[in-house]
Formats: structure tokens, sequence, C-alpha cells
């Protein structure tokens, strides 16, 4: 933030104490819409990243499986090597493609689960009563949203190298390698070299993603204001 950047501006009070119960019961149900509305959205989401993701899987399975009838029909002679860079390319392109739409959902669903735990928030404005029935967090901060990931405690590294967007960052990366390594074969260059570009090449795209990730995450954090903290105590 530069020196003539205006800062966060506060949220007003809403005046809640002086609601009437009808009042009371009119906002109650407006979160809920509002609620379920995040629910659906981030349910579509996650369904058509996983989607996006299972097609890619069947492509390279195909493309692979492709390339292999073809070697044995050439003799890995001829046309072979052109139709391999090809098909390696055109899978490179829809992996990097899908992996772009796996990490931008990651962040998207981060942001839905901090806007449903400020509405959870909203709801202990209405009724402070309810918050011992909270298993999720009511706070929109980056503990309360590892909160709600996790209620039991917290997971660690597990959360990312567990889930799809590293499955889709591993294989793109090994393709990635592997049209590398077969193009500069392609160009003359000895075996042993091809090989370890190859291998310089995935693990490049692989720590390149990671890195990217992060940046993304701590960058939701940096331009998100939250309402409720985390209370040192819960932390």
């Amino acid at each position: 933030m530069t020196a003539d950047a205006p800062g966060p501006v506060p949220f007003p009070d809403d005046g809640l104490e002086r609601l009437t119960d009808a009042q009371r019961s009119l906002r109650a149900q407006m979160l809920a819409t509002e609620h379920w509305s995040l629910l659906a959205s981030r349910s579509t989401t996650q369904s058509e990243v996983l989607t996006r993701i299972a097609i890619f899987l069947t492509l390279v399975s195909a493309g692979l499986v492709t390339l292999g009838v073809l070697g044995n029909a050439t003799e890995f002679r001829g046309w072979f090597g052109i139709a391999a860079l090809g098909v390696l390319f055109l899978l490179v392109l829809l992996g990097l493609i899908t992996l772009l739409r796996a990490y931008n959902t990651a962040t998207e669903d981060l942001m839905y689960v901090l806007a449903m735990n400020r509405l959870r928030g909203a709801y202990l404005d209405l009724d402070p009563g309810i918050e011992r029935y909270f298993l999720m967090s009511a706070d929109d901060d980056r503990l309360g949203a590892e909160r709600t990931y996790h209620y039991f405690f917290a997971r660690g590294p597990s959360q990312v190298f567990a889930s799809s967007m590293m499955i889709i960052t591993v294989v793109t990366a090994a393709v990635a390698g592997l049209f590398a390594g077969s193009l500069a074969g392609a160009l003359g260059v000895p075996v042993g070299v091809a090989v370890t570009i190859g291998i310089v090449v995935g693990l490049a795209l692989f720590v390149g993603f990671l890195v990217r990730g992060y940046r993304l995450y701590l960058r939701s954090y940096a331009s998100h204001v939250p309402l409720r903290t985390t209370p040192p105590a819960s932390s």
C-alpha cells in the first residue's frame, strides 16, 4: 500500500439492537438465502474443475495409448516423431489451461469459505446463543478459514499435497517434461542431455506453479478485510 492509498473503510454500525423481531426474522431469511447461494456456487465450481481434471487425465491416457499404437504401426520411424510431438504439445497446452483453472478454483473456494464464515458471524449477531452449535468458524480471517476447512486440528502441508490441484500439477509437469525432452531429442541433442532437459523443465513447472499458488493464497488474504478475527485463545 502506498502512502497516498486509502486504508480499509470501517463498516458502519447497522443498528442491530434497534431491529424489531420481524426485522430480525427477515434478516435471517436473507442471510440464509445468501448462504444457500454460496453453497450452490461452491458446489458448481468444484464440480466443474473436477470434471475438467477428469477430462484432461482421460486425454493424457488416450494420447499415450495413441502414441503406443502409432509407434507399433510405424516402428517408431518416419512421421512418428512429428506425430508424437504434436500429441504431447496438445496435452501440455490442455494441461496448462486445466492447471490455471484448478489454481483459480482454489482461491475461489477460499472466497466462498470466508463469505460463509462471515454469514455465520451475522447469525451470531442475531442470536449469540447459537455459537456453541457451530463447529465451523464464524470468523472470516485466515485462522477462521483454516478451522472451517478442518475443525479438529491443523493438517498443515497435507491439505495441499493431497489435493486435486496437486494431482493435476504433477501430471502436467510430467507431460511438459516429456515434451521438452522429446523435442530436444528430435533436434539432435544426446539422449542423456535430452532426459536432463525434460527433468529440469518438469521440475521447474512443478515448483513454479506451487510458488504461484502460494502467492495467490497470500494475495487473497491481503485483499480481504475481515469483520471478525479469531480470538487469541482459539488460535
